[in-house]
């Protein structure tokens, strides 16, 4: 003869909460691991401050902005600058200092040849740190690639020649 227990006999059940629970304690656990084990590398940089005084003028420059316009007039940090004097105080600069910075640019309707004329002259005062400023071309039409209407669009192809 069989006998029953007293006690009910409990069947094992698996509880989901206490697993999500423990799922996400381990989920945040490792971001804070992997992110505690990152090195971030960056460049230092020395912001100025609003209190730095300004250089003295006695200061050697290390900076000079030069532009060409439209006539080919040349123009350091914003003082025109006669053609024959350009590579004369080119020469200046680089002997006061021979790291100077030459910033180049140049307005939309200058002439090419000005520009690399002034270009040659710079590199034969051996200035070698030189930076162009570039300014996208302006944009026409709301698209912004769309011309404006009335606007002609690219020449008409040639005619064919006649035999």
């Amino acid at each position: 003869m069989k006998m029953r227990s007293p006690l009910p006999k409990k069947h094992a059940r698996i509880e989901i909460i206490p697993l999500i629970d423990i799922m996400f304690f381990l989920l945040a656990s490792f971001m804070m691991v992997s992110l505690s084990q990152t090195h971030m590398k960056g460049i230092r940089v020395n912001l100025p401050t609003p209190n730095t005084p300004p250089p003295p003028p006695n200061e050697v420059k290390d900076y000079v902005a030069i532009r060409v316009t439209e006539g080919g007039l040349v123009y350091f940090d914003n003082v025109p600058v006669l053609t024959d004097d350009i590579l004369p105080r080119l020469y200046q600069m680089h002997e006061q200092n021979n790291n100077i910075k030459v910033s180049l640019s140049a307005e939309q309707l200058a002439m090419h040849g000005d520009v690399i004329g002034l270009l040659d002259k710079i590199r034969l005062a051996k200035i070698t740190k030189i930076g162009y400023q570039i300014k996208p071309a302006a944009v026409t039409g709301s698209a912004g690639n769309i011309p404006p209407p009335g606007a002609g669009g690219p020449p008409a192809p040639p005619p064919p020649p006649k035999p």
